[in-house]
């Protein structure tokens, strides 16, 4: 499978289920909101994030990079996330998944790039783009 990874350093943050989507969270490149009953995540540019007033008890960890499937993928597809997973779990790389309709991200720690890279390409995974 071909995946790119993208420029944007990103954040992610954890707010409470009630608060409003605060106006930041849309700014810059990539970006997601998803609300459950639990909770508010939003993932943005570190860029974008940066000197933000956050709501109390807001929590945020920075350093993430998305790699993205290059999709589009059909919604019939079985195993598309799995077979990606797999190799970045034996090599204990931690993740964070977001799906959109045409294809998933996989966000990784920074830190852990060079790791992830090596591990997929061990796999038969192709990195393509810079």
């Amino acid at each position: 499978m071909k995946y790119r990874v993208l420029a944007d350093r990103l954040a992610v943050c954890r707010l409470a289920c009630d608060v409003p989507v605060p106006s930041w969270a849309d700014e810059g490149g990539f970006f997601c909101v998803t609300r459950t009953q639990d909770e508010l995540s939003i993932v943005c540019s570190e860029a974008t994030f940066a000197g933000q007033t956050l709501p109390e008890g807001a929590v945020v960890e920075g350093g993430w990079v998305a790699m993205q499937l290059q999709g589009p993928f059909p919604f019939s597809m079985a195993g598309v996330l799995a077979c990606f997973l797999q190799p970045l779990a034996e090599a204990h790389v931690p993740i964070f998944a977001v799906s959109t309709f045409d294809t998933d991200y996989v966000l990784i720690k920074q830190a852990n790039l060079d790791q992830a890279v090596l591990a997929l390409g061990t796999a038969g995974h192709e990195r393509v783009g810079s």
